[in-house]
């Protein structure tokens, strides 16, 4: 059986297909105004679609680490760009998250004039344009003076190379040459979603039996499990391509229910093994994300 991801296109036609969608990007930085405020006020804003799971916030910890360790001295704030994770915690949790728009107006009151914003989504998708057009709602006389945005976790070819090399060294050790691993990417309707194409792309140049499939786009699992079959695998490794090891991680991945990937694959005669860790809770994809947010400073000076 033929794999069902039907790109014959050479790596290099998706390197261009990722580059075009990275320059549509407005402008990730910005001053406005002639005047030099007499007093600078530096902040860093951290946004993630968010999770209601208390096992994922072992990503949002790593994160913050991180981050704090790299910038000592430079206030880090929360945003969530989930509108029903941010409504479902103040409802059971009582937990107040603010939204990017939130945070960047609580910023701005608070007298901050420059602001890193660091997205923490995987790639440029629509909550990611949609925390552009946030973030540009902003500059304006009274707004924030100075704004950056730092590239999600994938935005040029070296940043999936990166990863990549990442994601396939915290494959726990105990796997072996014959068995595959298979990561779980959430996808989208977006044109963003292919940088999970090129991704699998990459992956298997490095590993013959590593595959990608996404929940709600393309690779799916349905062409994971074509190539499973060809490649006559008999165990896989099932690990989350999201920052948290959330509900989708837990449930449409690891689930017992009959329709999540361990059961279908289970059915199909592949013995899986899930890794429940978010790609966020391990250092070496952490270090991309601040890589990113290293530049979003550097465009604030």
């Amino acid at each position: 059986m033929q794999f069902g991801f039907k790109f014959r296109s050479s790596l290099a036609a998706l390197t261009l297909a990722l580059v075009t969608i990275v320059v549509s990007f407005p402008c990730l930085s910005s001053a406005h105004g002639s005047a030099v405020p007499e007093e600078e006020k530096l902040g860093i804003l951290l946004v993630a679609f968010g999770s209601s799971m208390p096992e994922a916030q072992a990503s949002f910890r790593n994160i913050e680490a991180k981050v704090h360790a790299a910038y000592p001295d430079i206030p880090v704030q929360w945003a969530f760009t989930s509108h029903i994770i941010r409504e479902k915690l103040a409802r059971t949790e009582g937990k107040d998250l603010l939204s990017p728009m939130q945070a960047l107006a609580a910023m701005a009151d608070s007298g901050f004039t420059h602001v890193a914003v660091q997205s923490l989504h995987t790639i440029p998708g629509e909550e990611f344009h949609g925390l552009l057009q946030t973030v540009n709602a902003f500059r304006f006389p009274g707004g924030i003076a100075h704004l950056s945005v730092g590239a999600p976790l994938l935005a040029v070819t070296a940043d999936l190379e990166r990863a990549a090399e990442a994601m396939l060294a915290n494959v726990p050790e105990d796997r072996t040459s014959d068995e595959a691993v298979v990561f779980m990417g959430h996808g989208t309707h977006h044109p963003g979603n292919v940088y999970y194409i090129a991704m699998q792309e990459i992956l298997r140049a490095r590993d013959p039996l590593a595959f990608i499939g996404t929940v709600e786009g393309s690779p799916s699992l349905d062409q994971v499990r074509a190539e499973l079959k060809k490649n006559d695998v008999h165990k896989a490794w099932l690990v989350p391509f999201m920052s948290v090891a959330g509900d989708h991680a837990r449930n449409d991945m690891a689930g017992p229910e009959e329709d999540s990937w361990i059961s279908i694959l289970t059915a199909d005669g592949v013995n899986c093994t899930p890794v429940l860790k978010g790609s966020a809770e391990f250092d070496n994809v952490v270090q991309i994300w601040v890589d990113h947010l290293d530049h979003a400073l550097e465009e604030l000076r």
